[in-house]
């Protein structure tokens, strides 16, 4: 029913990032308006939910494009499964310390514009 595609990797990238990158490619999903009609609302939300992307088009003409509201994120386990076997890496007791540091370091402050 749906039709898919996956943006493909740049074939530079270091061996290490292959399988990062590859997790984060963009799932995209496109079909046609009389598709999208005839599909639940729960189908699309469970994809969505899933990490995809859905272009809703007329013809080849994009109409819609849903996607989550907010990015996938990744618990630190995720982020510590990713780490090469060989990795050096390890969170010291002053890591939180650390992260808030990072944090406050290159907090903007909230500007938003003025609507008039």
């Amino acid at each position: 029913m749906f039709s898919t595609s996956t943006l493909s990797t740049n074939e530079l990238t270091p061996p290490n990032s292959q399988a990062y990158n590859a997790f984060m490619a963009k799932h995209v999903i496109r079909i046609s308006e009389a598709e999208a009609a005839a599909t639940s609302v729960a189908t699309l939300l469970a994809r969505i939910r899933a990490g995809a992307e859905i272009v809703i088009e007329n013809g080849t003409r994009p109409v819609a494009i849903l996607h989550a509201s907010e990015p996938v994120r990744r618990t630190i386990s995720e982020c510590i499964a990713l780490l090469p076997e060989d990795s050096t890496a390890t969170i010291d007791p002053d890591f939180s310390k650390d992260v808030e540091a990072a944090i406050e370091s290159h907090r903007a402050p909230l500007d938003p514009p003025a609507w008039d």
